[in-house]
């Protein structure tokens, strides 16, 4: 019997912003997403056929094998986006205890998924979201395909444990589940114990979080049969600049 699952505290679509400003962090279910985005969930639903052609994450210090990912880099500018060139992604040890400090490569999102309308809407509304909140600005982001597997018997969806990524905003959408237990998502207000504590499970679902007042995690994942994943997409958007390694 698949283990029950604690529902997300879904924000509804005219409650963002407001959500956003109390307790730092909003969770939108798929149809608010597509609602707030102007996207329909066919046109996101396309896109979720790359995360099979995920490369492994060559940078795990744990030995694990159970992270596979692509990475882009892009700006969000007065509703446009515009990728970057491919680059580093990099984390200071203050916001990343076992992967900061190392200029990691990962291999590029692919180009067409980029192009796509879907994801050209899905981004800029983000940018929207977060101009809405700080004031009209470039937002240098980067984008972030996971997949998590179960391969190795379990897969850590955040083996850093609870943290702050070093933006502004995070967004973690999930695109998928299967034979999977395990994966709650966790909030922390980075000044207090207060939390939350619930389970992403429905495609396209959305956790926005402000990263200056919010720590976060995801619990390991362990199979419920064989070949278990957990597939996410993770966006930062940062105010000034990209977040790189010290000269």
């Amino acid at each position: 019997m698949p283990e029950p699952l604690l529902p997300p505290p879904l924000t509804a679509p005219d409650q963002l912003k407001t959500t956003l400003a109390s307790q730092g962090y909003a969770v939108l279910s798929a149809a608010s997403v597509c609602t707030l985005a102007g996207v329909t969930l066919p046109l996101l639903k396309a896109l979720e056929a790359s995360w099979n052609d995920l490369p492994a994450d060559p940078h795990l210090k744990d030995g694990g094998r159970y992270r596979r990912r692509r990475h882009a880099s892009l700006k969000l500018m007065a509703g446009q986006v515009q990728a970057m060139p491919h680059r580093a992604h990099w984390q200071p040890l203050s916001y990343n205890a076992l992967h900061g400090g190392m200029q990691r490569w990962f291999e590029p999102m692919s180009p067409e998924i980029l192009q796509q309308d879907a994801w050209q809407t899905l981004l800029a509304w983000l940018g929207r979201v977060a101009s809405d909140a700080q004031g009209q600005q470039t937002w240098y982001t980067e984008a972030h395909q996971f997949r998590i597997d179960t391969t190795d018997g379990i897969g850590r969806p955040t083996p850093e444990g609870a943290h702050r990524d070093g933006v502004s905003w995070v967004a973690v959408f999930l695109i998928g589940r299967h034979a999977i237990k395990g994966g709650e998502t966790r909030v922390f207000d980075i000044n207090s114990p207060q939390g939350q504590r619930f389970t992403l499970a429905e495609p396209w679902s959305l956790l926005l979080l402000d990263d200056t007042r919010v720590i976060h995690e995801t619990t390991p994942i362990q199979p419920e049969q064989a070949g278990g994943w957990r597939d996410t997409l993770v966006i930062t958007l940062r105010s000034e600049s990209f977040l790189d390694a010290p000269d």
